[in-house]
């Protein structure tokens, strides 16, 4: 009776394998995809501010003398 709980280790274990499983094929899938890490929770200001900073280094990188 003691060694009950020890059923349900096995498929927890599973479980929780699978999970880890999933997110880290999602991780690398999307790595591999876009070349960077997902932006969590990325709404319109955040694309705003990524199309300047973008915009910005352009500029700067087109001013800079050419040797």
């Amino acid at each position: 009776m003691v060694m009950t709980w020890l059923e349900a280790v096995l498929p927890l274990g599973i479980i929780a394998g699978m999970l880890c499983v999933t997110g880290n094929a999602q991780y690398f899938i999307h790595k591999a995809a876009m070349g960077q890490l997902k932006h969590i929770e990325n709404d319109v200001w955040d694309v705003a501010m990524e199309r300047r900073d973008r915009k910005i280094i352009e500029m700067l990188s087109s001013s800079l003398p050419s040797n």
